[in-house]
């Protein structure tokens, strides 16, 4: 019952006293620019079918052309692959033997049987030489085969909204049925990033694995992505090639807070073309500081006078730059609130916006737990104990 009691009078804070604007304030940002970010498919020329320059901070796409194609993808599969890998080494990084049925065609790691390392070494044997027996022997080690393991790659997929893409291999090679798009890859590019152990791999211009058998073997792994020394910008990528799919390239930059996705697909020219769209994106793009402000709200019948109130969200929000001097925040606080408030409840908000468009909500999340005072006894209780003590 006192559950329910303090759910309503939670709901009459937040309903019958409404949000109440706290603040409206311009965000002091220089520009120069007159130009609007948008979908461009002319504003940078490339020898690519298909390609997408894409931000994942603000899920935009900047520039593209046949974005939705359906195309094979080659070994730039291995992203999904390798992130798999290591999210499964995370909890168990086993010690993987390859066996003759993990011998795959093609780029190579130059495994032997009988040969062990370890999962997370697949992963690196993976981004760094492109090794198709790299993802097989990771494929079989987590999932018995390949074929459950391109389950999990398309079950991953759909989880990231990848809905023109379909898996049939780990490693890219050739198949009717294994196709992406340059809009998927990009998507998929910018997910795996938020795995430390793959942003941290793909990052490194070549990386060294010690082999568990023979223990005496060490053999350093160049990254086949040339984009890591050509521009001083990108932080990851995989590169990708068979005769159907031609060249392709996916990768990442970050410059000033600003962080882009370039997929090329069959593109002869793909290093100059990444290089080219990154220069585009990150001269129309800039990150904006949000507030890291602390708020407070009153409160009633409670032991604290007031709620102390913090931003879920901290990380700055990437605009068009010459619409940066044009953001404006708006604070929604309740008037007042009951002690029923726990630590990490959402209360109340903070929208950004430019032109009266909301661009980015934050949630702002109670610090502390409120409690209730404590009741005060009346004249009648006060008798009551009175006299039950002197009675014993």
């Amino acid at each position: 019952m006192k559950r329910v009691i303090c759910t309503f009078f939670c709901l009459l804070t937040l309903v019958l006293f409404p949000v109440q604007v706290a603040a409206e304030n311009n965000i002091d940002v220089n520009d120069n620019s007159d130009s609007e970010v948008e979908s461009d498919n002319s504003a940078v020329s490339t020898s690519a079918k298909a390609f997408v320059l894409y931000c994942p901070d603000n899920n935009t796409v900047i520039a593209s052309k046949n974005a939705d194609e359906k195309m094979a993808m080659a070994s730039t599969t291995k992203i999904m692959s390798a992130l798999l890998a290591l999210e499964y080494a995370k909890s168990d990084n086993k010690i993987v033997e390859f066996t003759s049925d993990m011998i795959a065609e093609g780029s190579s790691m130059y495994l032997k049987e009988g040969e062990k390392v370890t999962l997370y070494d697949l992963a690196v044997g993976m981004m760094m030489q492109s090794g198709n027996d790299a993802a097989k022997a990771a494929a079989i080690a987590v999932s018995g085969s390949e074929e459950k393991f391109v389950d999990l790659m398309n079950e991953r997929a759909k989880d990231y909204g990848m809905s023109n893409t379909s898996f049939a291999t780990v490693n890219g090679l050739d198949d009717e049925n294994h196709y992406s798009t340059a809009y998927d890859m990009s998507v998929l590019l910018a997910n795996a990033l938020k795995n430390d152990d793959f942003a941290e791999i793909t990052s490194q211009k070549s990386m060294t694995v010690d082999f568990i058998e023979p223990k005496d073997k060490s053999v350093k792994y160049p990254n086949h992505n040339r984009l890591l020394s050509l521009y001083d910008d990108c932080i990851s990528g995989k590169t990708g090639f068979t005769k159907k799919a031609g060249r392709c390239l996916v990768t990442a930059a970050r410059r000033d807070g600003v962080t882009l996705v370039c997929t090329t697909l069959n593109d002869g020219n793909d290093w100059k073309d990444h290089m080219s769209l990154y220069d585009y994106g990150f001269d129309l793009l800039t990150s904006v500081d949000v507030s890291k402000e602390k708020y407070c709200v009153d409160t009633v019948g409670a032991l604290d006078s007031t709620l102390t109130l913090y931003p879920s969200d901290t990380e700055p929000m990437v605009v068009a730059k010459n619409q940066a001097n044009l953001v404006t925040t708006q604070v929604y606080l309740p008037t007042f609130v009951y002690p029923c408030i726990n630590e990490g409840d959402v209360i109340g908000y903070i929208e950004y916006s430019i032109d009266e468009k909301i661009i980015k909500k934050v949630d702002l999340i109670a610090e502390n737990q409120i409690m209730p005072k404590k009741k005060q006894k009346s004249i009648f209780e006060k008798i009551k104990e009175f006299l039950h003590w002197n009675t014993n």
